[in-house]
């Protein structure tokens, strides 16, 4: 008995609507996991230049002017005291107060995590662009008449 989630066994134009149903769901995830991939990529930038501007700070001349960034490219010159405590976000809106060594291990430990997060973006990418091309092939064969793919189901 048919459960109506699969198309009658020698039906193929309910086979190729389904197929189509398909692509159209992969293509649809693919886009969200590149749309999560570019999050990841622009938080990675921004948390590789907090490191590299603590770290920058670091090695300025005690009382060395700086031009400190305020977002939308707008810039306040002004000097940090070496030593200086340094606030940031640990998520959900709060900040705390942290020593400028531990803030870097931090970022550093945040870049490390939103790698491996990338990696397993791109393996789900991998896989659905597989998908997509093996039913892409099915349903190209399926418009020139070769019902007979002998590509399995995704």
């Amino acid at each position: 008995m048919a459960t109506g989630r699969s198309p009658p066994e020698n039906d193929p134009e309910a086979e190729v609507q389904e197929d189509l149903m398909r692509l159209d769901a992969y293509r649809g995830q693919l886009n969200a996991l590149l749309q999560q991939y570019q999050i990841l990529s622009a938080s990675r930038t921004e948390h590789l230049r907090a490191r590299e501007s603590l770290e920058g700070v670091d090695r300025a001349e005690p009382g060395a002017e700086l031009l400190l960034p305020f977002g939308g490219e707008t810039y306040v010159r002004g000097s940090v005291a070496r030593g200086a405590p340094v606030l940031i976000g640990i998520g959900s809106g709060i900040v705390v107060e942290m020593d400028a060594a531990k803030v870097t291990e931090l970022l550093a430990q945040r870049v490390t995590r939103i790698d491996q997060a990338a990696r397993d973006l791109e393996g789900q990418m991998s896989t659905l662009d597989e998908r997509i091309q093996v039913l892409s092939r099915r349903l190209d064969d399926a418009a020139r008449g070769g019902a007979g793919s002998d590509v399995g189901r995704s």
